[in-house]
């Protein structure tokens, strides 16, 4: 199944990298694709290709739809492993509050002014990313008694940081209304204008963490019984926690630094793919990784090209998505009682 929706997935991109205002055959896309993979060594013939769309292609829509895939991916595995670390379904990438520290790095950004970048990535990016950063450790100290780590002191620490973060950025909101719809279009997340560089500096942070929480998945199993059962089993409850939690509020503060918040791709996700292929994380996580991908895919490529010339933020496409569905699946959970 995973070979099955990994191949899906690779022909939405083609799909969607030729669609947009100006479409594209996919014969063409391919032949652009391969031709821009210079490690392939293969060199397609582009004489009846116009320069105009080679640059659409490998300049503009492919590296969006790449990192589209990307965030997707990160945020649906980022769910997952919250949910098991908290035993808690309505957990998402962002119950930690990096979504909201994002939101305010990149509001200062902002408000400042910025246009600058470093090493190929803008300083908004930056800053949401070190808001973000901030926002965990803050949580993350709030919730540590001694040696442990408490999740209800984790869940209700993100729950107060968020607020207070989201009541800075209103203030700063209404004292710069002049920066107002750059705000609001960044808090609803996007992926135009992302650059081949931003990719290279998120891939390889999201491929060591992509890697270390799948390691991870017997100890993922034991705990979603239980933090009692899974220490008689013989895991070290205390060091897996911290692992998780470090590792995938670093992973959703990479993605949320370059994409702004993206709601329920970590919420909606993992319920789908847990009604389908079951509770075992060693299925569960690689799955959710490729199903966050499409799942990510599919909205971004409707925000573009639903509306004609006019882009919607991408973050309201996952809430017409997921909102529906989340309440369907509350419904059907209330019925099973």
């Amino acid at each position: 199944m995973i070979l099955i929706l990994s191949a899906v997935l690779v022909l939405l991109m083609f799909s969607a990298v030729s669609l947009g205002t100006v479409k594209i055959p996919i014969k063409d896309v391919v032949k652009i694709t391969i031709n821009k993979l210079e490690f392939l060594n293969i060199n397609m013939d582009m004489s009846s290709i116009k320069k105009s769309a080679i640059f659409i292609v490998s300049e503009v829509r492919l590296p969006r739809v790449l990192m589209s895939v990307i965030c997707g991916g990160i945020l649906a595995i980022v769910g997952v492993a919250y949910q098991a670390i908290f035993k808690n379904p309505m957990a998402d990438p962002y119950i930690m509050g990096s979504s909201s520290g994002a939101a305010f790095g990149a509001t200062v950004g902002i408000v400042l002014g910025v246009s600058n970048s470093f090493m190929g990535l803008g300083i908004i990016s930056i800053l949401a990313f070190a808001g973000a950063l901030a926002t965990t450790i803050i949580v993350y100290g709030l919730a540590r008694r001694g040696s442990k780590i408490s999740t209800t002191s984790i869940l209700l620490a993100g729950i107060v940081m968020s607020s207070l973060l989201s009541s800075a950025i209103s203030l700063m909101m209404i004292f710069n209304q002049r920066d107002l719809g750059k705000i609001i279009g960044w808090t609803m997340g996007s992926f135009n204008g992302t650059s081949y560089r931003q990719i290279l500096i998120v891939i390889v942070p999201a491929i060591i963490g992509l890697v270390i929480l799948i390691s991870l998945t017997k100890e993922l199993n034991a705990l979603s019984i239980g933090e009692d059962s899974a220490q008689s089993l013989g895991v070290n409850v205390e060091t897996t926690k911290k692992i998780v939690l470090v590792v995938a509020s670093l992973l959703a503060a990479c993605a949320v630094s370059v994409s702004g918040i993206i709601g329920f791709v970590g919420l909606i996700v993992p319920h789908l793919l847990r009604l389908i292929f079951g509770s075992d994380h060693r299925v569960l996580m690689p799955v959710s990784i490729v199903g966050g991908a499409i799942f990510m895919l599919i909205c971004d490529t409707l925000a573009r090209t639903v509306l004609n010339g006019v882009e919607i933020p991408v973050g309201i496409i996952t809430s017409i998505f997921g909102g529906p569905f989340f309440l369907y699946l509350l419904r059907k959970s209330k019925n099973s009682i």
